[in-house]
Order: structure tokens, then sequence, then C-alpha cells
């Protein structure tokens, strides 16, 4: 899981398991809080998703930036090609 597609195929995949929302309304353009219903805890869950799935340390303070799903790629891709 090396490309930004890969990235994108893994978080529509958790936001489906975790969180019901279909994986048509998880676009790079989808802001996380105001389409797609996201709140803190929710970010906190996918946080610990995404380390279990990557086996990166992912870190908060990594995502507290992130508004869109194209924000949640680019952070996790950095993070797995450092």
């Amino acid at each position: 899981m090396k490309n930004r597609d890969d990235i994108l195929q893994l978080i529509r995949d958790i936001m489906q398991e975790m969180f019901e929302i279909e994986a048509d309304e998880v676009t790079l353009e989808a802001n996380l809080y105001k389409d797609l219903d996201f709140d803190s805890i929710d970010a906190v869950d996918m946080i610990v998703k995404l380390k279990e799935m990557t086996g990166k340390a992912l870190k908060p303070e990594d995502f507290k930036n992130a508004r869109t799903i194209s924000d949640v790629v680019e952070a996790v891709y950095k993070l797995i090609n450092e």
C-alpha cells in the first residue's frame, strides 16, 4: 500500500465498515465534518484503525489539520513512505 489510490480504498473500506458511510460518498473532496458527519471521537477511531491496518504509529496531531479525505490520504501517504 504505497500509492494514494490504495490508501483511498483503505479509507473507503474503513468508512464503510466502521461508520456505515457508503463508499461512493468517500471522495477526495468530501469534508470529514460537514459531508461525512464526523466528530472528534470518529477521527480517533479512524486513526486507531489506520494504525492497525498500516502497522505505523499514527499520532492524532498528524491529523489535526485534516479536513477532507484528501488530507487524510496525504497524511497516511507521507507516514507510510517516510
